[in-house]
């Protein structure tokens, strides 16, 4: 009997615990996810009031028209067609780099404003779109990414299976993709561009996925505050980088250009 007793309060015990590590992870995953949220709306102010300030409807306070009608003030054209346009472009990519590089030795304050940072870096870097394609169209695919997103991460977080062996094969994607864009830059070649589109679309698909599960397993209920923090905020930006990356390449499918 007291053997019995003695299993029954192991058992209660264990459960208590597996449903406090449960809650925790639930805790993390749902500040991962936020820390993302935010950063996706940065992004979108950001780019939001970079086109408003680089573009009018008012010929008489147009500096240049582009070939599809758009009207960009003085301000816009110093910002897009200058030496500015590369600095845009290329800021974000080395805060990317600042951040994994730096994370392990900033404070969760600092690591987050630096998400900050990137965050409106790179609404300044996709204000373009708006230039090449219909503000309808750029919605309507926000909505779509967000649905796909959301279920591809939603398997990555309950699926049993290990999706560790889909690294190496979307890595070396991604390698792929990443030469093909280098070289269609000199050869613009339609079909090209579609099959980069494409391939673009299911590696980042995957990633999510992988990326989710594998910021799923980072979680251990011993860390501390500081270094649950970090773990957040980088489980937060590679999310970002899928959501993003999966975003532009839908819009070179489904946008309508103007």
């Amino acid at each position: 009997m007291a053997d019995l007793r003695n299993y029954q309060a192991r058992v209660a015990a264990g459960s208590r615990a597996d449903a406090a590590i449960d809650e925790g992870l639930r805790a993390y995953m749902l500040k991962v996810y936020n820390l993302m949220a935010l950063g996706l709306a940065i992004t979108g102010f950001a780019a939001l009031g970079i086109i408003m300030m680089t573009t009018t409807n008012d010929p008489a306070a147009a500096a240049a028209t582009l070939g599809n009608g758009k009207m960009l003030t003085a301000f816009g054209v110093t910002f897009f067609t200058s030496p500015l346009k590369w600095v845009v472009m290329l800021a974000p990519l080395g805060m990317v780099f600042f951040l994994s590089a730096r994370v392990h030795t900033l404070s969760v304050s600092a690591a987050q404003t630096s998400f900050w940072i990137f965050a409106a870096l790179m609404g300044l870097s996709l204000s373009s779109i708006f230039l090449v394609y219909t503000a309808q169209s750029i919605t309507q695919t926000f909505f779509i990414t967000a649905a796909a997103f959301g279920a591809l991460s939603l398997f990555g977080y309950t699926t049993k299976r290990d999706l560790t062996g889909w690294g190496t094969f979307l890595f070396m994607g991604m390698i792929g993709l990443l030469i093909a864009m280098v070289v269609n830059i000199f050869l613009a070649s339609p079909a090209l561009q579609f099959a980069i589109s494409a391939i673009g679309v299911l590696v980042f698909a995957g990633l999510t996925a992988y990326d989710t599960q594998k910021i799923k397993e980072m979680y251990w209920e011993g860390d501390d505050t500081l270094v649950a923090g970090r773990k957040a905020i980088m489980g937060a930006l590679t999310l970002y980088l899928d959501f993003i990356n999966l975003f532009t390449f839908l819009l070179s499918f489904l946008g309508n250009r103007e």
